[in-house]
């Protein structure tokens, strides 16, 4: 169903989806009906550029196919009622749908006709009602102007890169810089060249405490020291055997610690990322349905969050309010801060929204459990968790400081306490970055001569940029100004679709695909996958929505420069074709004996003959993982989903159908002897799959 049926209703509401129209027809009662567009009802064609750029680049919309039904029953409602409402998502993207659909129906495009809702709750869908303004022409065109630049950029590049490299190719404007920057980075890995470098680490205690503590040397005559070798540690080493360690100073001060923001459209995707190992597109289709309503046991349909797509850090005075109430009533007054914290939100954000946040702070995840997946309880626990612990107090830390003197030679040691947990009771953020290796060190006086378990010299090495993750490519993307809170997802999704990059665990890696077009793209189309370019446009198109910019000014301005260069491209390469690099591999060709090759096809990657066309010969590639089937004794591989999560499963598949989530390690089972499974992640546990067996260890 696409709607909700009510007789002799004089007011229509459009939304996009029917959960959205579900939620807010409980809310809105008799006198309404609101009925969902599923999404966009008129585009570009998608057989032609479908934008006139000699005639102020006018777009020819058209209706979406598959759409027809949809579209008529959105006519035949429209003509029956009084008032049509355009409620759709509060965004550029939102309001460009509202005002095709008021182009398809027929509206006045200066009526009041348009509602917004932050919050699909009773008060934000009143709110909204009791609001109703023009579409905002401004947010429109914003949005008309990046689909017809992303337009351009694909139709026009596309087919010289099919000439030039394969067919079926596709570039993007945003999605390619985000290649160049995997590429890049892979490039900077590959040139890395380590260097060496040397630690002197003590273990030490107290005179009259056996407490351990470590301590660092940093520093030797005065001087900040760098230990390039072994030749150096080692002369260190000799020169501090049998030295008495002499505490010379010890500093002690309280240090507060401050809560992270409440989330906002990256730092929601990249939190959810590393702590609940969710891709950005997992994250933001179960932030979605938060947003647009859940049935709730013993309340019915409501919103739990507000709008997801957001740059903004405000919060609105009744929610900070509502999180104080329930702050106090079930930590203590000492938990709330002197005066309601207020973050800053960057200069280039739209701050059409507010923060993400809880729709209701006093619902907690418990109270919600039993309405939710899996998916939309650990994302809506992490919201709430995230924004309530921004309403609280800081944390205090007692951390002391200590300098130790051995022949002057300046050891450190520091560490710290909890002197009162603030807002960590409830959540802290995870940081690849946290010293684990902080702890609280034993009494310590000044002058106390230590005692020395150990002294050691230890060889280290620098160590590569680390590859993109999906977080930490968001992070990048936003810090750079690359896209905006609603196209993190889709960017990430369409990389790794196009097979431009892939996924190996975490990391983001380029393919030989993905590497050949990144060159021709800075070699011949430089501006274009740029990023402080890339960075220009997307602050061209925030002051279209501005109202500052005009819309087919800016499109002529890049049109102009862009035509010239794409016709550069094409005399400079003229009669050239750029080839895909093969990578080989150890697997014998079982027809003609040569080593096979691993190809990019439409559905991903396969083995195949180098000799092709006379050897025909293809496979399928099988990654073994060490782990054995606890069912047949055969081996378990790594598989793919139709959605693209990875599984394990026998390899005897369909004989055998054993199949799990949890990765196969080398570590065998000391009940059984099989192959165990790590569920879970690092915090996990490992587990015996056989059945009967039971064994289980975590691994905390």
């Amino acid at each position: 169903m696409l709607y909700l049926t009510a007789e002799f209703m004089s007011n229509l509401v459009i939304v996009e989806s029917p959960a959205k129209a579900k939620t807010i027809q409980k809310y809105l009662g008799a006198g309404y009906e609101v009925i969902a567009s599923m999404g966009h009802v008129r585009d570009l064609p998608k057989s032609k550029l479908g934008v006139d750029v000699d005639n102020g680049f006018t777009p020819q919309y058209q209706d979406m196919k598959g759409k027809e039904e949809i579209i008529r029953e959105l006519k035949k409602k429209a003509k029956k009622s009084e008032m049509v409402y355009l409620a759709t998502d509060p965004d550029r993207e939102g309001e460009a749908i509202s005002w095709h659909l008021a182009q398809m129906l027929n509206l006045d495009l200066n009526a009041d006709n348009r509602v917004a809702f932050n919050e699909i709750t009773k008060t934000g869908v009143q709110n909204g009602m009791a609001n109703p303004h023009k579409i905002d022409i401004d947010l429109v065109n914003a949005q008309q102007a990046r689909r017809i630049l992303d337009r351009i950029v694909g139709y026009k590049i596309s087919p010289f890169l099919w000439k030039k490299v394969k067919r079926g190719l596709s570039a993007g404007r945003v999605q390619s810089v985000a290649v160049r920057l995997i590429v890049d980075r892979e490039e900077e890995i590959r040139a890395f060249v380590p260097k060496e470098y040397w630690s002197i680490d003590a273990v030490l205690s107290a005179p009259e405490n056996t407490k351990k503590f470590a301590s660092k040397l940093t520093a030797v005559d005065g001087e900040k020291i760098e230990i390039a070798n072994e030749e150096q540690a080692n002369a260190l080493l000799n020169r501090l055997k049998g030295v008495p360690f002499v505490v010379k100073s010890i500093k002690k001060r309280v240090t507060k610690k401050q809560p992270s923001p409440p989330f906002i459209t990256s730092t929601l995707q990249q939190e959810a990322s590393k702590r609940l190992g969710f891709q950005s597109k997992r994250t933001m289709k179960a932030a979605q349905e938060l947003y647009e309503g859940i049935d709730v046991d013993g309340m019915g349909a409501v919103g739990l969050i507000t709008y997801m797509r957001t740059d903004s850090l405000r919060i609105s005075a009744d929610a900070q309010q509502a999180a104080a109430d329930y702050i106090k009533q079930t930590y203590g007054e000492n938990y709330l801060p002197d005066k309601p914290r207020v973050f800053k939100t960057k200069k280039n954000a739209q701050d059409a929204h507010e923060a993400i946040r809880p729709s209701m702070p006093n619902l907690t995840p418990a109270q919600v459990r039993p309405s939710l997946t899996d998916d939309q309880y650990k994302l809506y626990k992490l919201i709430w968790e995230r924004f309530i612990a921004s309403q609280m107090a800081n944390a205090l830390l007692d951390t002391v400081s200590v300098d130790i003197d051995a022949d002057h030679c300046l050891f450190k040691s520091s560490g710290y306490s909890v002197k009162f947990d603030g807002f960590t009771v409830l959540y802290e953020e995870k940081n690849d970055n946290d010293e684990e290796n902080q702890k609280v060190l034993p009494p310590l006086n000044v002058d106390d001569v230590l005692n020395v378990i150990s002294l050691d010299g230890n060889q280290h090495f620098t160590q590569p940029p680390a590859r993109f993750s999906e977080a930490t490519l968001i992070k990048t993307l936003e810090e750079n100004g690359i896209g905006r809170p609603s196209t993190y997802a889709p960017t990430i999704t369409t990389i790794l679709a196009r097979m431009y990059v892939e996924r190996e665990g975490k990391q983001l890696r380029p393919t030989a695909l993905g590497e050949v077009i990144t060159k021709v793209m800075k070699d011949h189309f430089s501006h274009i996958v740029d990023a402080a370019f890339t960075a220009k446009m997307e602050t061209e198109l925030d002051n279209i929505e501005h109202g500052s910019t005009d819309w087919v000014s800016m499109l002529d301005t890049f049109y102009q420069d862009f035509a010239k260069t794409l016709s550069d491209a094409e005399e400079a390469m003229d009669g050239q074709h750029v080839k895909i690099p093969d990578e080989e591999t150890d697997i014998i060709c079982d027809q003609c004996g040569r080593n096979m090759v691993i190809k990019l096809g439409r559905y991903g990657k396969f083995l195949a003959c180098p000799a092709f066309p006379e050897c025909k010969n293809t496979k399928q590639i099988v990654l073994e993982t060490g782990g054995f089937c606890p069912r047949c004794g055969q081996k378990v591989i790594q598989k793919k989903s139709k959605r693209g999560r990875i599984f394990y499963g026998c390899e005897k598949y369909p004989d055998c159908r054993f199949m799990t989530w949890n990765v196969p390690v080398e570590e065998r089972c000391p009940q059984c002897n099989c192959t165990l499974f790590q569920k879970g992640g690092k915090s996990g546990s490992l587990v015996c799959e056989k059945d009967g067996c039971g064994y289980e260890r975590s691994l905390k």
